[in-house]
Formats: structure tokens, sequence, C-alpha cells
């Protein structure tokens, strides 16, 4: 257990309540007492380093979730989850709620991010019509985005299967003796 001040983001319901149903306000401190513990048995405040890492938690692309900036104060443990990828996450004894983010911030935000981010971003946040064409032609290089977008946001289940032309170009390229 570590006592330090860090920065993160923390996902809410839409109303402001926590998935056990407490009610947070922007500005203000909240304090939890007992040993502090990460996970759905934790105790403690639990927020992530990463934007797109609160989305793990709430079904951001099923309803209007809201999205702030926080600080933790005094004890916080640390969590990392190696099998699917989600570091930096914490439990605090004590946080702030700095600032709500709007919708264009959270975008904003994330369009400085690197590929593996926007793509866990656009795989648990619905972008509207829009933002999905800010974020193609911003990534327009980066086909795991965009392949990301078509799959998650535009609903293209086929665009991770490999077509008939690939497979006979895939077939031609094994075919080839490259040692003659």
């Amino acid at each position: 257990m570590e006592n330090k001040i860090i920065k993160g983001y923390k996902a809410f319901n839409y109303n402001m309540t926590n998935r056990i149903g407490l009610t947070f306000k922007e500005g203000k401190i909240y304090r939890v007492v007992g040993k502090l513990k990460f996970g759905n048995d934790g105790n403690g405040y639990h927020f992530c380093k990463n934007l797109e890492d609160t989305l793990r938690y709430f079904p951001a692309r099923d309803q209007e979730i809201k999205l702030c900036c926080v600080t933790s104060y005094e004890d916080v443990v640390e969590y990392y989850d190696d099998y699917y990828g989600y570091y930096n996450m914490y439990a605090a004894r004590c946080i702030s709620i700095d600032k709500i983010l709007s919708r264009e911030e959270i975008i904003n935000k994330m369009l400085r991010e690197n590929s593996f981010s926007v793509q866990r971003f656009c795989s648990l946040f619905k972008l509207t019509n829009e933002e999905m064409e800010i974020f193609k032609k911003h990534f327009d290089s980066d086909i795991a985005v965009l392949r990301c977008i078509q799959y998650y946001q535009e609903n293209d289940l086929d665009v991770y299967t490999i077509r008939k032309e690939e497979k006979v170009k895939t077939k031609s390229l094994k075919s080839i003796n490259y040692y003659n």
C-alpha cells in the first residue's frame, strides 16, 4: 500500500452513481475506512490511470455514462490484470471528483492517445457518426483502429475475417519457393 497522490479517471452511471449506488458530486472529496482492497468485493474508491480502462466497468456502448478526472490522496492499492492487459488500476482511501468531462473533452483526449488505447476506447464507447468520421480521418493510416471502428461502431462483423480474395493471395505467396 502506498501513500501518494495519483491523478486518473473514474466512470459513473449517468446520474453520477457508482456500481453500488452511491452518489458522487463534482468538486467533492470522499473517504472510506477499513482495509483497502481492489475488486468486486474490495474496499476503496476505484479508478484508473487511463481513461479507456474505466470503460471496462461501465457499459458505455449500451448507455450514457459520466467520465471524471479524479485525484487520490493518502493510501492506494494498485492492481494489474496481466491476462486482459489492464494496468494502473487503483483503490484509494480518499478521492476527489475534480471534473466531469464533456463528451468533446473525452474525444479530444482520445485523439491524442496511441493506437492501442484508441482501439480499446472504440471497442467500449459508443461514438456518434460524426465522431467516427473524426477518428477515421485522424487515424486514416492505422488499419487496426479503422478495423476496430468498423467492427465495434459500424457493426461490420466480417471486418476481421479473411475474405476469399485475401485467401487466394495468401496461398499464392505460400507457394513461392524463396530458395531458388
